[in-house]
């Protein structure tokens, strides 16, 4: 079993910057490739990055691409999603979920974990 907590949501201008984190308990954190979602009113949750066990390989949607980065520190039991240059359109309930393998995903079917969500809201 894993437990994970996201912090770090907020309100914002457009053009700022938030910093996700996501701390992790249960069993071992550095087995499990994570992930980042975010689910917006009325519409379905969507992927938003993802980082392997080790931290090597990391892939984003390309809404983000080039503005958020997703990094994990394995000492810490801690995923983070730094997102930048926030727009509106990035306002969403934000997920944090450890996936139930070690290889990155972008399919929320692979994680078996989720937390309660942070909410980021970025005003125009």
């Amino acid at each position: 079993q894993v437990e994970l907590v996201e912090s770090g949501g907020g309100l914002v201008q457009a053009g700022g910057s938030l910093r996700l984190s996501c701390a992790a308990s249960g069993r071992a954190f550095s087995n499990y490739a994570m992930g980042w979602f975010r689910q917006a009113p009325g519409k379905e949750r969507a992927f938003v990055a993802t980082i392997s066990w080790s931290g090597g390989t990391t892939s984003y949607a390309d809404s983000v691409k080039g503005r958020f980065t997703i990094s994990r520190d394995n000492a810490k039991n801690t995923v983070y999603l730094q997102m930048n240059s926030l727009k509106p359109e990035d306002s969403a309930l934000y997920y944090c979920a450890a996936s139930l393998g070690r290889v990155v995903r972008t399919s929320e079917t692979f994680y078996g974990y989720w937390g309660q969500g942070t909410q980021v809201t970025v005003s125009s």
